[in-house]
């Protein structure tokens, strides 16, 4: 069902790690190939939380890497940190536990390999949308154009964003969570920080 073929997440515990723009570039390379296997998920960043003086880290935000989940496509996701590293933020993990991971439409919003990526897919045999947005070392705000949803009908949207301070280097488990109602005529404007991302789940009102 997938593979890993690249560079993973796991590389980033005994290495200089994977850059921030590395995620940025694989949809246009390797994941051309089928599936990947990744292990998306980390929810604690730094290394040195394990053992101290450990310099390693995860180059993202814990944000990009709920927005992994959407961009880099696998039908077998893993939830790869500790279950104790979730439970510390079981709002977040919320993500984690609704996105689907078949899905019946993809749509690329915006991209360049190598600095950012937005993708939104359609859950499959579901009315429900998620998005996934990310960037690499660099900030920057992420137009999200939501005219690809059904016309006449009103979603609930929730936001799973960076927070203003947050940081791959310096504070990268900052983020914040909103709920918005939003329609095809909505473009969402969000911020993402360096090595930052977003993820976004959208299911129909009733």
């Amino acid at each position: 069902m997938a593979c890993e073929a690249a560079r993973g997440n796991e590389y980033n515990a005994w290495s200089s790690g994977n850059p921030p723009e590395h995620e940025t570039i694989i949809p246009f390379t390797r994941l051309m190939g089928g599936p990947m296997d990744y292990t998306p998920g980390i929810f604690e960043i730094k290394m040195d939380y394990y053992k101290k003086g450990n310099l390693c880290q995860v180059h993202t935000t814990l944000a990009k890497q709920l927005a992994l989940y959407v961009t880099l496509y696998s039908p077998l996701q893993m939830a790869a940190d500790l279950p104790e590293n979730y439970e510390k933020h079981m709002d977040a993990f919320r993500f984690i536990k609704d996105v689907a991971v078949d899905w019946d439409d993809t749509k690329i919003l915006e991209a360049e390999p190598g600095d950012y990526i937005c993708i939104a897919r359609k859950a499959k045999d579901s009315n429900n949308w998620f998005v996934g947005s990310i960037t690499d070392e660099n900030a920057r705000t992420s137009i999200i154009d939501l005219s690809f949803l059904d016309k006449d009908k009103t979603y609930d949207a929730v936001i799973y964003k960076d927070a203003k301070d947050a940081d791959w280097q310096s504070n990268p488990m900052a983020y914040i969570i909103e709920n918005k109602k939003v329609n095809n005529k909505t473009t969402l404007k969000i911020n993402l920080a360096k090595g930052g991302g977003c993820a976004i789940s959208l299911r129909p009102r009733p």
